[in-house]
């Protein structure tokens, strides 16, 4: 009964994944076992992802990227893949956006 009533309004009904910080994302997903902003641990550094993709539409597939894994991009090591039950295709889109920037 309030969706209908605040789309009569103009008004969007946020999802509380919407509204997460990046960072706050990057915790609860166990992204930062392997990564952090700027240096490597396990996997590269954000501000290195950042670099790698500067000027490029990268967005698809690096999204593609964390749900199947892989590795030889940075080294012996690979990325294991990561469900939707871990990140969500909401919450992986605003963290790629976020990683970019850097």
């Amino acid at each position: 009964m309030i969706k209908p009533l605040l789309a009569a309004l103009g008004l969007a009904v946020v999802s509380a994944s919407a509204l997460a910080a990046p960072e706050d994302i990057v915790k609860k997903s166990g992204c930062l076992a392997c990564h952090q902003v700027d240096k490597k641990v396990v996997g590269p550094s954000y501000k290195e992802v950042a670099a790698k993709y500067k000027g490029k539409k990268a967005d698809a597939q690096l999204f593609d990227k964390v749900r199947k894994g892989g590795g030889g991009v940075w080294g012996p090591i690979p990325m294991i893949p990561h469900t939707p039950q871990q990140i969500s295709d909401a919450d992986l889109k605003t963290v790629i956006t976020w990683i970019l920037a850097q």
